[in-house]
């Protein structure tokens, strides 16, 4: 049994649900602290517009807490706050769309330091000036490519190839079998080779 009123920094998310609901307001903290960062992340990506990013999260995390008696634990409880998040970052891209003063910001893709997948950010060769030049132009095609995306394939193959999430994991999230998971993520990456290919084969002289 979980003492009250511990921090407890071995509570499963269960446990700190739990205790949230029956008052302590410190467990909750420690869900954010948690998710915080790869919440951010995750809108982000969805947004890019950094200065809305952490209204965003912060709109979730608000949104997650008055729900929270809503969590069952019959899935992990990021699964559960990832689409709080992929919902929140919606409603803000629907508001953006009818925004005339939208930056471009919101439209380029950004750099990030952790360790997750970054399309197109491979090393090609030694850095010169004209690798660097060519490694943008790829990291925008693949951005511009993933962005086309019909939206169930550019979540799949996001939660997958940025996200690092299991199949199981997805197909719980989009609520779907295994098997559409793998043929959207398929799908997904053959779109995006698709417009990549023909620039990596300029850059190096090799057919893929």
């Amino acid at each position: 049994m979980v003492k009250e009123g511990a921090d407890a920094p071995g509570d499963s998310d269960v446990q700190l649900v739990e205790r949230t609901l029956a008052g302590d307001a410190r467990a909750f903290e420690l869900l954010v602290i948690k998710y915080q960062r790869r919440i951010q992340r995750l809108i982000a990506r969805m947004v890019r517009d950094t200065d809305l990013v952490e209204d965003i999260a912060q709109e979730t995390f608000i949104r997650a807490y008055r729900a929270l008696h809503q969590f069952r634990g019959d899935a992990q409880f990021y699964t559960w706050l990832y689409r709080i998040a992929v919902n929140t970052a919606k409603k803000a891209l629907l508001d953006l769309k009818h925004d005339p003063l939208i930056t471009e910001a919101a439209l380029r893709p950004e750099g990030d330091d952790d360790e997750t997948f970054q399309p197109g950010r491979e090393p090609i060769g030694e850095e010169t000036p004209e690798t660097l030049l060519a490694a943008r132009e790829i990291a925008t095609a693949v951005q511009a490519a993933l962005e086309a995306l019909p939206e169930d394939l550019r979540q799949a193959v996001t939660l997958r190839e940025i996200e690092g999430l299991s199949y199981e994991d997805i197909a719980t999230m989009m609520n779907c079998p295994i098997g559409t998971v793998r043929s959207r993520i398929f799908r997904a990456r053959e779109a995006i080779s698709a417009k990549v290919r023909p620039m990596l084969e300029r850059q190096t002289g090799k057919r893929w």
